[in-house]
């Protein structure tokens, strides 16, 4: 049986000084300390994460996936390089920058890799353009953030042409939470990820809802990290709040949430059998996906192992290891073989 992994980080062993290309600070750089080791650190000097030649090195990735008996990794930035923060045509040089590493990887391992861009989401007609390019350059879509800036959430309207693009293109989207809501009240426990992130997620399923982005795009094909983040647990209190206060929440789609259940993919990401039981009962297995958040401590450390250790029919394993991947993707199997 195939496993496609479809949530995985990759970097270039060596990255620009962005500093002193662009005149000012708040970019990564990489401080290779040791042999097959290097610190991710803000160009201010605050440390960032430890990273090993897994995060680089796309043999050491072809290793590990055969250890785990991995077939495919779909390959995306680490978030904390979109850069929305930055000057839109600065965030565009480093997007192209990322992108292109990405395509040599894939051009290079057609059966082990698929890859996914990243744009500049702070300006939506530099965002088109490089999703255009990415597509032309072999890869297969793009990830972007839960949000963009402090008052743009992915059903922003001057958003919608990133996503009118990508339905346009065939194009794969696949949200991953960044910059978490409140976390500067989450010093402690390592909060930011354990709490903050599902709930970006959440905000952006919400968001995207009740934008209309679904309801005026039905063939666009999204992905949501960490199983959905809390929406899913969250589905009957959002139901309710549209049932019982529409004037506030039905503004700008007046067709009821739940009616989009199935029409976005998520990650298997959870950690948890009964979780993962609950997903599948909710979304349906042909719309949940394999992803691991390879090479990182809060992933699967064996992709797949939570799926294949649980009773599920075999059918629904496959739709789980890869199936959903594929839909997702708009590839065939063959692709790989």
């Amino acid at each position: 049986m195939y496993k496609i992994d479809i949530h995985t980080h990759i970097l270039p062993c060596e990255l620009p000084d962005w500093k002193s290309k662009f005149g000012y600070g708040g970019f990564i750089k990489l401080d290779h300390h040791k042999p097959c080791c290097a610190r991710m650190i803000k160009d201010d000097g605050t440390f960032f994460r430890e990273i090993e030649d897994n995060c680089w090195s796309a043999e050491k990735r072809i290793q590990e996936c055969d250890a785990h008996q991995v077939h495919v990794q779909v390959l995306s930035t680490v978030p904390v390089m979109f850069s929305y923060w930055a000057k839109p045509k600065d965030a565009l040089d480093l997007s192209m920058f990322l992108n292109d590493h990405i395509a040599e990887i894939v051009q290079k391992y057609p059966k082990r890799f698929v890859g996914l861009g990243t744009i500049p989401m702070q300006d939506p007609d530099l965002a088109c353009k490089e999703l255009e390019r990415c597509m032309k350059i072999g890869l297969r879509g793009v990830q972007i953030g839960s949000h963009v800036v402090d008052d743009w959430n992915l059903g922003a309207i001057s958003l919608f042409p990133v996503f009118e693009t990508a339905a346009k293109l065939n194009a794969s989207v696949f949200v991953h939470p960044w910059d978490m809501a409140g976390q500067e009240r989450m010093h402690r426990y390592w909060l930011p990820w354990l709490v903050g992130m599902p709930t970006e997620t959440a905000l952006a399923i919400c968001s995207m809802i009740f934008g209309g982005v679904f309801e005026k795009l039905p063939n666009l094909r999204v992905a949501f990290a960490h199983g959905g983040g809390s929406f899913p647990a969250l589905i009957g209190r959002i139901e309710h709040g549209y049932e019982s206060r529409p004037d506030l929440v039905a503004i700008h789609n007046n067709e009821n949430p739940r009616k989009y259940i199935g029409k976005f993919f998520i990650d298997s990401l959870v950690h948890d059998e009964e979780v993962l039981r609950y997903l599948v009962n909710f979304i349906g297995s042909e719309k949940i996906a394999l992803g691991s958040d390879y090479p990182f401590p809060l992933g699967e450390q064996v992709p797949g192992k939570l799926i294949e250790s649980m009773n599920f029919p075999q059918s629904v394993k496959e739709n789980l290891l890869y199936k959903s991947a594929l839909e997702w993707l708009n590839m065939e199997v063959s692709s790989f073989q």
